[in-house]
């Protein structure tokens, strides 16, 4: 059974070292088989904090967990104020610390997980599903088997819990939802507004061939929590193949105690339509 630790909005330059610290004993206690790190690993895009974040995945992946899949976030490329490389280089520390590949897939006997990459050096904040990406991974759904679980990561949301959110769904989303529900598609994560919840997406899309769940993280260990919510993150625990049913836990960190705590629990199922 396939395990996923999946963690968001590190933003290096703004991380708690008390809460990386739980962080990594969760790890070393608990591994995974795969991490996934969906997106604004930094805060400003500087070669000191991409050096701390490879730094901190390289130490989760000695306490025991094999493989990793990472995003950019748009953090993750220079400010705007700095236009000249914003523009020219967007993704040149990101590249020089974890690798060439902006949309990196993993895949196993149990699961396939595509990395979109949503961010451009002209948005600001807004992430976009392009035309392109939309026919890859339509492509890449329908070529895997379809007893596998099917997950898109991006770093924006595909849905949303509050309706003043509406302004941070991905440009292209529904259009997006639309295709990739046709050819299979079972979950899409992500993170960027420091908000964790887990959804099933037909409430939002009820035009939707089957369902689509949203598995969104909170941020993993930055000062930059939203109101009261803790520093947060989920795993993914894969099922029978045959029922496809995922568990998803939401682990949150728990200040008086030092480490991160059991805080909310989900079966994902996939109900035939």
């Amino acid at each position: 059974m396939t395990s996923i630790l999946h963690i968001s909005d590190t933003h290096f330059g703004t991380e708690r070292p008390a809460i990386v610290e739980a962080m990594e004993a969760h790890v070393r206690e608990r591994g995974a088989d795969l991490l996934v790190l969906s997106g604004d690993i930094t805060q400003r895009a500087r070669h000191h904090q991409f050096a701390a974040a490879q730094a901190f995945v390289r130490r989760l992946k000695s306490y025991g967990i094999p493989e990793t899949l990472v995003i950019p976030g748009n953090h993750d490329l220079p400010p705007p104020r700095n236009p000249l490389l914003r523009f020219l280089c967007p993704y040149g520390n990101y590249r020089r610390y974890f690798g060439q590949e902006l949309e990196p897939v993993f895949e196993n006997d149990e699961l396939l997980l595509i990395g979109l990459n949503t961010t451009h050096p002209m948005r600001r904040k807004k992430g976009r599903v392009t035309a392109g990406q939309v026919r890859a991974v339509c492509a890449r759904l329908r070529r895997c088997d379809p007893a596998k679980l099917r997950i898109v990561v991006a770093h924006q949301p595909f849905g949303l819990i509050l309706p003043s959110h509406l302004h941070k769904i991905q440009l292209g989303a529904q259009a997006a939802l639309m295709r990739w529900a046709e050819a299979g598609l079972d979950i899409v994560m992500g993170g960027h507004i420091h908000r964790p919840y887990v959804l099933p997406l037909s409430g939002q899309y009820p035009e939707l061939a089957r369902e689509i769940w949203t598995v969104q993280a909170g941020t993993a260990l930055s000062c930059r929590v939203r109101g009261d919510l803790p520093n947060s993150f989920n795993r993914l625990y894969l099922g029978n193949a045959q029922d496809k049913q995922v568990r998803v836990e939401r682990w949150e960190y728990h200040a008086p105690s030092g480490r991160f705590v059991l805080g909310a629990h989900f079966a994902l199922h996939w109900p035939v339509r």
